[in-house]
Parts: C-alpha cells; structure tokens; sequence
C-alpha cells in the first residue's frame, strides 16, 4: 500500500515532462540559499541533527575560503518532528519565503514523497534526501539527485550475510510508519530472492510503542537472529526489551540506525549489533574524505568525537560542493544538472558517485560492519 501511494506522488511528480528548466532562484552576486525540511525533533532529531552539523562543517570550511565562486553558502534547516503535512508546510515556506535555490539533505521517505509536488511546481531541486526508498530511484526524477545507496542495496547485503552464514530463524521488527514499511517491504524482497522466509514480522505503533509486547512476541519465535527496520531510540528501546528477555538473537540493522544514539543507550550491551554502512569507515583515514572530514573537525574542535551520521552528512555537502564548483558561475537547476550528469564517476576515495541523463541513484556502496568492544564499528 505504502508503496502504491509512493509510486502515485512519483508519477504526481515527474508530470508530462522529463525536462529541467533553467531556474536560479536563491543564487545571487555572493550567496547560494539551501533549505531543507528535517526531523529535528523527536526520536530521530538528535540523528537528524547530525547531518546538518557534518553538512555546516564542510559549508563553513568552504565558505570561510571564499565560497564557491565567490559565492557563501546558507543553509537553513525546518523541523517537521517526522510529520508529512509539516515537511509539505516547511519546503513550501523554504521555496516561497526564503527562496532557496535547491532543497538539500531533506529527511524521511514519505517526507520525500509529499514534496516532490513542489520540487516539479517550482522546477527546485532536491539534492541528497535522506531516504533509500527504491520508488524514488526506480524512474528517473531529472530534479532529483540521492547520494547514499538504496535501502534495497542495504536489505539484500543484510540477508545475503544471514543465509550465507547459515541463519535460518530471522524475524524481522519495524515501526508501523513510512521508513518502517519501506524497509520492510525491501527485505521482504531480498528473502525471497534468497529463499530465506522470516519467522516473524513484529511492529509496534509510533505513538504510543509497545516494546514489551513486542520482545515478548520475539521471544516467543527465537529468532537466531532480528533485523531492526527502524533507527533512533526505536531501535535502542526495542533491544533493550529483548535483551530482558530469555531471547538471545543477533541483531541487524540498516544504516538509518544512529551508532550515536545505540552508543548513548545502549553502551557495553551494543557489542555485536551488525550494521548496513552506507560510507566508508571513520577508522580508515586512508580514504581522502575521511581524512579531509576528521581533520575539518578537530580544527574546529579538537576535543569533538567523530561520527557516522556527521560524516553522512558532511560527505553529502562535499559532493554537492564538487558539484558547484564544477557548475561554475552561472549557476541553475539547468547547468548544475548538466554539471553532474556529464562529470562521469566522483571519487572520493573508496566512495564513488555517477550520475548520468538516464540515471541520477548516485551510490552503491554498502558494506556490513560490526559493535566491537569499544562501542566502535568494524568493518
């Protein structure tokens, strides 16, 4: 159902024509205006605000070099607290009010969906949402660019590692919302393509979660092991009540799943949670952009901890930045898009990017790395 009604807005969306049209509103002489509706708030908020901290830490570095041709880059965040009619309220505010030029790092998959009405009417477009959905990369949205890879590219490496290791009991948990229904329809694909049915598929209701209820229905399936298709303290307050059970599964987890916020809840008892990368290790300083991020935070803070989501979220700003550049001066919807789509492969190490006329999916990199110890991810 959820994704009928994605697949509606997208046609919505996408209208007659394919074509993009020259448009520079929110470009002037010495500034280039980015906005995005986000969750700020809520379960997801602290996460959410990570991103826009690792975006502003590369805009402010760039910006404190002159900008991009002379131009600085603003960028103005909203919150929706995850509500679809709040998000519609915020992109409209951002196009008609503040007037950006692009909508840059928007948060949630039926978020995403609600504003593509807007993104065709003001010919904006939306660079790097934070949703993996495959309804939105399946068609090709000239005014859409993703950066990070497809949910569905995180659930079959999840379930390809389950069946090669032997894992024949999985249940899957996911919250009864639109991210929650998107991973799960997602995994429920890469079962059947790998043959590997799920014992239980158990959900509990974002308003009023019953996470009892719902370890108690995982315990009473014993899963060897449980995918969590959600992120934030969803995710933490569901293995909290597992572990205060008899039910001892592993447990997986896409990459929407905060390290953060399972450091913060869950400390020494995260050790062993296995989770979707959608960027390269921190750890690995080999990788130009993981060296070009931590050395961009710890000028501005050198007691700052690194982290994933930050990292998300600056590698984001530094593609869209690469894309600027390469744009030059005369900048709109129509060159940027002619930019990016004739740059051929961006590498930024071992994260590459490719976009073309009939393509705009960005990514595929996924990797499964593990909690060790020290509350950090092996890969």
């Amino acid at each position: 159902m959820l994704r009928s009604c994605l697949l509606g807005l997208l046609m919505v969306a996408l209208g007659a024509s394919q074509g993009v049209h020259a448009r520079n509103e929110g470009v002037t002489n010495d500034e280039i205006r980015l906005g995005a509706s986000a969750v700020l708030s809520g379960p997801l908020g602290p996460q959410t605000a990570q991103y826009g901290e690792g975006s502003r830490l590369m805009f402010d570095a760039v910006n404190a070099q002159g900008g991009v041709h002379g131009r600085m880059i603003r960028y103005t965040t909203l919150d929706d607290g995850f509500d679809t009619a709040k998000a519609v309220e915020n992109t409209r505010q951002l196009l008609e009010t503040d007037k950006v030029f692009m909508i840059y790092n928007s948060t949630g998959t039926a978020q995403t969906a609600a504003i593509l009405p807007l993104i065709k009417e003001h010919r904006t477009l939306l660079f790097g949402p934070v949703t993996g959905a495959s309804a939105f990369r399946e068609t090709l949205n000239p005014l859409v660019f993703h950066v990070r890879a497809g949910y569905a590219s995180e659930a079959a490496r999840i379930v390809s590692q389950l069946r090669q290791q032997g894992i024949t009991r999985v249940a899957v948990f996911y919250q009864d919302d639109g991210l929650g229904k998107t991973l799960l329809a997602e995994l429920k694909k890469a079962s059947e393509e790998e043959k590997l049915a799920f014992v239980a598929e158990i959900k509990v209701e974002p308003k009023q979660p019953d996470f009892a209820a719902a370890a108690q229905a995982a315990e009473k399936v014993q899963p060897q092991a449980v995918i969590v298709a959600t992120a934030g303290t969803t995710f933490t307050s569901f293995v909290k009540a597992v572990q205060a059970t008899a039910a001892r599964p592993a447990y997986y987890g896409f990459s929407v799943a905060s390290m953060d916020v399972i450091q913060r809840e869950l400390k020494d008892k995260a050790r062993g949670i296995i989770l979707a990368q959608i960027m390269p290790s921190l750890r690995n300083t080999t990788v130009p952009v993981v060296a070009e991020y931590l050395a961009l935070l710890r000028a501005k803070s050198p007691s700052a901890q690194p982290s994933a989501s930050q990292f998300e979220g600056f590698v984001h700003a530094r593609l869209l930045v690469e894309g600027l550049r390469r744009t030059g001066r005369n900048l709109t919807t129509e060159s940027f898009t002619k930019a990016m789509e004739d740059a051929g492969e961006i590498s930024f190490g071992r994260f590459n990017v490719k976009y073309s006329p009939r393509s705009h999916n960005g990514s595929t990199y996924v990797e499964l790395a593990i909690v060790d110890a020290e509350g950090s991810l092996r890969y």
